[in-house]
This record gives C-alpha cells, structure tokens and sequence, in this order.
C-alpha cells in the first residue's frame, strides 16, 4: 500500500484529500504547512508527496526544491487552485501539476501515473 503525503494548510482540503485517497486504498498522512517537512519525509518515508503552492508562510514551489534537493526520486504532485504557476520555472521540477477540485479523478489519475513511474525506476 503506497503511503501519500498530503501538504495542504486548508482542512477541508487535507480532510477531503485523506478520505478520497484512503477510500482509493492509500495510506494517507498530512501535514498543514511545510514546518520540519524534510523531517517529517524522512521519519514518514511517504511514496509520494501532493503539495499546495500558495501556503500561509510557506511557498510550494520553494518547498519542491528542498524536496528534490534532498529526496531527488521522490514523486511529488502539485496542486494548487492557481494554473498561473504552470508558467513558473520552478513548478517543472515536479512530476505531475494538478489544479484543485472537489472531483479528484485528475489528482487519483496523476498520483497512480507518478506512483508507476516511480516503481519502474528502482533497481
């Protein structure tokens, strides 16, 4: 069972996410902002990481970087309310972008692709 982290700061996203993605069959755990998340990867060792862009004093994107400088392989998915980040150069370092929604067929779909993906690079 793949484990999913989920880093939202809204919670009814982090709640709506969790339920949607346990119900899929995922083991899902949250975290509402990026304080101490190399920290928390490294203790949780999620499979995958979906990641809000706009946090209250966290930027996403910054984020990513420390994520991939640290955890390179790692599948990380944004997901975000806004396409306009689509644009910025720092988003192209994750492996899927997804804008948010209440149907989350797009986000399952990028999740199972990345998650995939990610098993047909280990060795």
């Amino acid at each position: 069972m793949a484990k999913i982290l989920i880093v939202d700061d809204e919670q009814h996203i982090r709640y709506l996410y969790s339920e949607e993605l346990t119900e899929a069959g995922y083991e899902v755990i949250t975290a509402e902002n990026g304080f101490k998340l190399l920290e928390r990867i490294e203790e949780e060792k999620p499979d995958l990481i979906v990641l809000d862009i706009k946090m209250v004093g966290y930027n996403g994107l910054d984020l990513l970087q420390e994520i991939r400088n640290k955890f390179y392989d790692l599948p990380v998915i944004l997901c975000t309310a806004y396409d306009t980040f689509k644009e910025d150069m720092k988003s192209i370092a994750a492996d899927h972008y997804v804008i948010k929604s209440f149907d989350l067929t797009e986000l399952k779909n990028k999740i199972s692709m990345a998650l995939e993906a990610g098993r047909q690079r280990e060795p």
